[in-house]
């Protein structure tokens, strides 16, 4: 994997550049707003950039899928989850229509019933790390649980289902 170089840039955002394996310089800066752009870098002048590409946030989603992103997420995941000792780290997703949005932690009775723990809590992106029993889950959080392959299936089926408190 290619050395990844990241330069903040004041007021502005950063940038980010790396050079692929048959030489062409490539980067991205990420701006405060958002935006991103796509620069491509001169063959002759290695500092110098030839093209600069604006791309939008649906453009940004589009260019990641036509890249593969979610298959390298989703190999990444894999490879993290991992029994150890007879448990299994994995992730489940609060989908809206499950049963158990909106309800604690505690209420949803999921280590009594089932064995599992959750050991941290995915909310727009930021890590709650260890919540309380007093923690509600919503509808959009990935809810990082401990457990037996079968006590965590369990643990789904009754969040979606509404087998709680």
């Amino acid at each position: 994997m290619a050395r990844v170089k990241e330069t903040n840039l004041p007021g502005v955002g950063v940038r980010h550049e790396f050079q692929t394996s048959t030489g062409e310089r490539l980067g991205t800066i990420t701006h405060r707003s958002g935006r991103r752009d796509l620069l491509i870098y001169s063959h002759k002048d290695p500092d110098a950039c030839a093209r600069t590409i604006r791309l939008e946030e649906e453009d940004v989603d589009t260019l990641a899928e036509l890249l593969g992103v979610e298959s390298q997420i989703e190999r990444e995941q894999e490879r993290i989850r991992g029994e150890v000792g007879g448990m299994t780290l994995d992730w489940l997703p609060i989908q809206a229509d499950w049963k158990c949005s909106g309800i604690s932690i505690a209420d949803t009775r999921m280590y009594d019933e089932t064995g599992v723990a959750v050991v941290a809590v995915m909310r727009h992106g930021e890590p709650i790390p260890t919540p309380d029993g007093n923690f509600r889950l919503r509808a959009g959080d990935v809810a990082i649980v401990v457990g037996s392959p079968g006590g965590i299936e369990s643990a789904s089926q009754l969040l979606k289902k509404g087998v709680c408190g």
